[in-house]
């Protein structure tokens, strides 16, 4: 979690989409996809203007990959998440609810 933290923070903290390597690609979209995934489980909803904001200020238009990336992290985190015990699930779902009110994608 503090792994996608960071990189949110990072990513948020740019003027635009800068160029980045395919390991920055991957990365960013497996947590995001972490994020995405435990919308539902967590009980939140997300802002998609913010998501859509957020992607359009961190990935790089000429990304062609990111979008099908982050659709394959978002399938398996959402199975990671419902083989989670209720207490991994509980800590979890408090990790992502920080995480996702700290970068404007839930209300505080």
């Amino acid at each position: 979690m503090l792994r996608a933290a960071a990189i949110l923070a990072g990513a948020l903290s740019c003027s635009g989409a800068h160029a980045w390597s395919e390991m920055e690609s991957m990365s960013f979209a497996n947590d995001l996809g972490m994020i995405l995934a435990s919308e539902e489980a967590c009980g939140m909803t997300y802002d998609q203007a913010a998501i859509q904001a957020l992607i359009e200020t961190t990935v790089p238009a000429d990304d062609m990959s990111f979008a099908s990336t982050l659709s394959v992290m978002t399938q398996g985190q959402a199975f990671s998440l419902r083989e989670m015990s209720r207490s991994s699930l509980a800590a979890h779902c408090a990790s992502i609810s920080r995480t996702a009110k700290h970068f404007g994608l839930v209300p505080d």
